[in-house]
């Protein structure tokens, strides 16, 4: 055997002896690296005469190509039993029941924003949606809000960074009004819509918090009257609590955006909340200057608005006294209404 071979059957030994990826990297340097024994018989073949080096120089290459392969050999040998060694360790018991996942459910609050698309779709009502940052005009201004109004309180309202067109800064809409300005602004009477949505206010406690959802309703036409707004409300609530034994009541009372103004209660005819009256909902007819901000002649179109908050709603549907419990995330809590 000469040299050449013997060095072949020295590489293949050295290989298998390797026993990991960093054991077979350093025998690979001693054959192939830069100092490596194959280089150095590489750098040997200047020496020799033309004939005798192209000659040295095909053995050596064809001993160069023997020795990659079985570097390549023990390389995928290795991984292979790295890869059986890691299966091996992670056997699964094919036997044992699968875990299943189980099915989600639909939170109250949202349960109940459904419901109401649904009963004003019923009668009439488009849906609309809109951005949850709001502009200063649209949130306030629009709506006859003046600047000293207390909603425009840094400790009622949050403001982010950025400017509107006017230089006055962004902020989380306090109600989803905003989206009755712009879908009056984009749409011609009769208007008949509700505005189901998010709404920010700084405000923490049993009864409020500082995310909360809010469904508005808005009717302008050239003939809608306070009958009209109660006929819908009253329709509303019925088909909500799904029960005829209730009774609507206005108390006066005042919003900026809306003159003359109502607090709307109900009061059930019974179970545990009978004969209480409960505050449910803000309502009046459209202010004159929002009606103009709407883009309307405010002698002609008239119309009601009116807002409720989904939490407050479903509180009552469903006897709740704690609202801090629909955003706990417990469980046990949610999955009653599922």
């Amino acid at each position: 055997m000469n040299s050449l071979e013997q060095l072949v059957v020295s590489a293949q030994a050295d290989f298998i002896a390797a026993a990991d990826a960093a054991a077979l990297e350093n025998a690979k340097a001693k054959y192939l690296g830069k100092t490596g024994q194959i280089t150095e018989l590489m750098k040997g073949l200047g020496k020799l005469e033309q004939d005798a080096r192209k000659a040295q120089g095909a053995l050596i290459n064809a001993v160069k190509m023997q020795i990659e392969e079985a570097l390549t050999a023990r390389r995928d040998a290795l991984a292979d039993a790295q890869m059986q060694a890691r299966l091996n360790g992670e056997v699964i018991d094919v036997s044992l029941p699968g875990r299943g996942r189980a099915g989600g459910g639909i939170h109250p609050v949202m349960r109940t924003w459904e419901r109401v698309e649904e009963i004003f779709r019923s009668i009439g009502f488009d849906v609309a949606d809109g951005p949850e940052i709001e502009t200063d005009w649209t949130n306030f201004t629009a709506l006859n809000s003046p600047e000293n109004h207390p909603a425009r309180s840094m400790q009622d309202t949050f403001y982010i960074d950025g400017k509107d067109s006017e230089g006055k800064p962004l902020l989380l809409r306090t109600h989803t009004s905003p989206m009755q300005v712009r879908y009056a602004r984009t749409h011609t009477p009769p208007i008949k819509v509700i505005a189901p949505g998010r709404t920010y206010r700084v405000d923490s406690d049993a009864t409020h918090s500082p995310m909360f959802h809010q469904v508005e309703g808005l009717w302008i036409a050239e003939d809608i009257s306070f009958a009209d707004l109660k006929g819908v409300y009253l329709n509303f609530v019925k088909a909500f609590f799904e029960t005829d034994d209730l009774q609507v009541r206005f108390r006066p009372s005042y919003f900026p955006f809306t003159e003359p103004s109502a607090e709307i209660d109900i009061a059930f005819g019974s179970g545990p909340l009978k004969g209480r009256w409960l505050e449910v909902s803000g309502a009046g007819q459209v202010h004159p200057t929002v009606v103009k901000n709407f883009g309307l002649d405010p002698e002609r179109f008239i119309g009601f608005a009116f807002g409720s908050g989904l939490e407050r709603l479903t509180m009552l549907r469903y006897g709740i006294n704690d609202l801090r419990l629909f955003y706990e995330g417990d469980l046990r809590f949610l999955k009653q209404f599922n």
